[in-house]
């Protein structure tokens, strides 16, 4: 019987939706399905904590429409700031997996401190509480940011490739990183030219994600109901 995979895209880009899926389909197993969606309302892009806020309604709206209608396997969410990811795990025991959580797990695997290559100067400081959040604070080299948007990366790969290899070479010549992280589902694809350019491996968050969650649907592996992620309680909601 074959996985099925649904990508949550939580912006409402349908060219990044396309992009994650495509990163996807392209590393998972033969037989495993992957289908990709995003809100139809909510912020175009996600670039600070207020369209992190926003999108966090239009991610529960379509998780809880996925576990209501369809029977998905397993659960990604799409964006590199993870955002949603705690309430989407309490919305089900199948397994959910944030791109940042998987990409910053994976990359303990390659190497002893990694750096994260990522958007705007604005998120510098969320990324850093991120990998804190994932208990990779004192393995984080640094944080590199492009002053590139986050749909940069679809309207000109080449171009964006030239700025990212500039910011991860800096991040390995200064900062000691010997691993990258992308930080932005929209750069997603550029890993392996990337790692070629650079010599270190870099990690793609959305095909990290995407294999780490086939992974715990063939280990039978669920979300924990035990405390943390239990369901939300009964409650009038106005």
């Amino acid at each position: 019987m074959s996985t099925h995979l649904l990508l949550i895209n939580p912006n409402t880009s349908p060219e990044v939706t396309a992009d994650v899926a495509e990163s996807a389909r392209r590393v998972v197993s033969p037989g495993t399905v992957v289908t990709a969606v995003n809100p139809e309302h909510g912020p175009a892009v996600i670039d600070g904590a207020y369209d992190k806020a926003l999108a966090t309604y239009g991610l529960v709206e379509e998780m809880q429409r996925a576990e209501r209608e369809e029977d998905y396997d397993a659960y990604v969410i799409a964006c590199f700031g993870d955002p949603g990811l705690d309430a989407a795990k309490e919305l089900t025991d199948k397994p959910v997996v944030g791109i940042a959580e998987a990409a910053i797990m994976v990359s303990a695997f390659l190497g002893a401190r990694f750096s994260i290559v990522s958007t705007l100067p604005r998120a510098q400081e969320r990324l850093r509480r991120l990998a804190e959040l994932n208990g990779a604070g004192a393995r984080l080299a640094s944080v590199r940011t492009t002053d590139l948007g986050v749909l940069a990366f679809h309207e000109d790969p080449e171009g964006t490739l030239d700025v990212l290899e500039a910011a991860g070479a800096e991040a390995i010549r200064e900062d000691g990183a010997e691993v990258l992280v992308l930080g932005c589902a929209g750069m997603t694809g550029l890993a392996g030219r990337l790692s070629e350019r650079l010599g270190v491996p870099v990690v793609d968050p959305v095909e990290a994600a995407s294999r780490v969650a086939e992974s715990l649907v063939a280990l039978r592996y669920s979300t924990s109901k035990a405390n943390t992620y239990q369901a939300p309680t009964e409650k009038v909601y106005r």
